[in-house]
């Protein structure tokens, strides 16, 4: 299970870059799997960057968010409908008809059933983003989700509706409480798994995921159990692991 620990998140934004770039080169229509929030905007920008500098065609590859608030309008600019649009398929120059983003309106039970269903029809998830909530969740699950659940409608944690606060101008209150989400079981089926972690804040929840216990109260530890994970982590997330970067390689 590689883990490398970057002294600058422009060099880990590179090195995410790099990995789905071999991807999409091996195969032009893969399906990319998209999280968001702010650990992975640097290997957004820096595969964006990439794409346009040379001249490579993205135009079939696809695209599937982690998950998107419940009750939110596509429109809406804290939407991961939007978020995904402004931070990916636009700067990388990706086929909006190819990037599909759960619904968090209409009949959300049906949609998540929808989404797993476009999973399949894709062939899978070639490579998975995924970054770590200070609580150890992947996606929006939560502390004590099933490691076989799939796309649905989840509560979100009280620590994660607070840590959201800052997109929606620190506003605790106008944060939604609910979300449709990949599954733990749906996450573990992607054929590679690209693991981001930025910041001080993220230091415990890394230590328990990659030193603790495989347990369901730090959805993230499940990820030792996946046959293809990398872990790319700057000094400050890195820094409660035990040693000397705790065994990680440093770049």
């Amino acid at each position: 299970m590689p883990i490398t620990v970057f002294e600058s998140t422009e060099a880990l934004g590179e090195a995410v870059a790099d990995r789905l770039l071999r991807i999409i080169d091996a195969n032009p229509s893969a399906a990319i799997g998209l999280a968001t929030g702010s650990s992975p905007l640097t290997a957004y920008a820096a595969w964006a960057r990439r794409v346009r500098e040379a001249g490579i065609d993205v135009s079939a590859v696809r695209g599937f968010a982690l998950d998107e608030y419940l009750g939110l309008d596509p429109e809406d600019e804290q939407s991961y409908h939007t978020t995904i649009h402004r931070t990916v398929t636009e700067p990388v120059g990706l086929d909006p008809e190819r990037v599909r983003v759960p619904s968090g309106v209409g009949d959300p039970e049906r949609e998540a059933a929808d989404f797993e269903a476009a999973i399949r029809a894709a062939g899978g998830i070639a490579a998975q983003v995924l970054g770590v909530g200070g609580n150890g969740h992947l996606g929006f699950n939560e502390p004590g989700a099933d490691a076989r659940s799939r796309t649905r409608v989840v509560a979100l944690a009280e620590r994660t509706v607070a840590d959201n606060a800052r997109f929606f101008g620190g506003e605790v209150s106008r944060v939604p409480t609910r979300s449709v989400t990949q599954g733990l079981g749906t996450i573990l089926e992607a054929r590679e798994l690209l693991v981001i972690a930025i910041g001080p804040e993220k230091a415990e929840a890394v230590a328990a995921a990659l030193e603790g216990p495989v347990t369901a109260a730090v959805p993230a530890s499940i990820l030792r159990e996946h046959p293809n994970v990398h872990w790319f982590l700057d000094e400050a997330a890195a820094s409660q692991l035990g040693g000397p970067g705790g065994g990680a390689a440093r770049d």
